[in-house]
């Protein structure tokens, strides 16, 4: 198949409907069929804003995090019309892949 690897980055702490938005980002994912999606913790970053995001002992719910997501041309666009729907305001990165299975079971 060939598509998109959609790299969104957030924080920790950053909500939305109730949970964590790279959360609700993968369930929103999932609803359109999406094979898989995974969200990685980092240990230190920078946002938009110019401030320092880490993880530490004190503050983890400050963690910046990154949901990385292979989508189809079609999913991709969907994906995008409900973030844009639901106004989520939220960096990301588009790089056109080409991605399936090993092999089929």
């Amino acid at each position: 198949m060939e598509g998109y690897l959609v790299t969104f980055f957030t924080q920790q702490n950053r909500q939305y409907q109730g949970i964590s938005l790279a959360k609700w980002i993968v369930e929103e994912a999932r609803k359109f069929g999406v094979c898989g999606a995974t969200i990685l913790s980092g240990t230190e970053g920078f946002g938009h804003d110019g401030r320092f995001h880490s993880d530490n002992y004190f503050d983890d719910a400050n963690s910046p995090l990154k949901v990385n997501i292979a989508l189809t041309y079609d999913e991709c666009d969907r994906l995008m019309a409900c973030l844009k729907e639901n106004k989520v305001r939220v960096f990301y990165t588009k790089s056109k892949v080409a991605f399936g299975f090993t092999f089929e079971s």
